[in-house]
């Protein structure tokens, strides 16, 4: 999968996602496999914005492989289970990180 893609499936998730109860939330997401591939999904004033850039003042960070992030982002893959098997790192704040794992779904 191409990184074009996975940010247009990301954009696509992210246009149908109820976020009515997020206040605030900036996540980076780095996929490993890719260079560049970085990307940010942030959650302001109950608007949701994806775009192909760092995050400077994010709440955390995740990274992990872009096959492993599509299957979490599908369902078929539990943010918990990939991060307690090192399939994905997070840096920073893991509760922003549990809260955007809720997001997804």
């Amino acid at each position: 999968m191409k990184f074009e893609n996975v940010l247009s499936k990301v954009r696509k998730m992210a246009a149908e996602t109820d976020v009515s109860g997020v206040d605030f939330l900036a996540v980076q997401i780095n996929l490993t496999d890719f260079d560049p591939g970085v990307f940010y999904v942030e959650v302001k004033d109950h608007k949701v914005s994806v775009e192909p850039y760092e995050y400077n003042d994010r709440n955390c960070a995740i990274s992990m492989k872009s096959d492993d992030f599509s299957k979490m982002m599908d369902g078929k893959l539990d943010p918990v289970l990939a991060f307690t098997t090192g399939k994905l790192k997070v840096e920073g704040d893991m509760g922003k990180a549990l809260e955007f794992s809720k997001v997804l779904k």
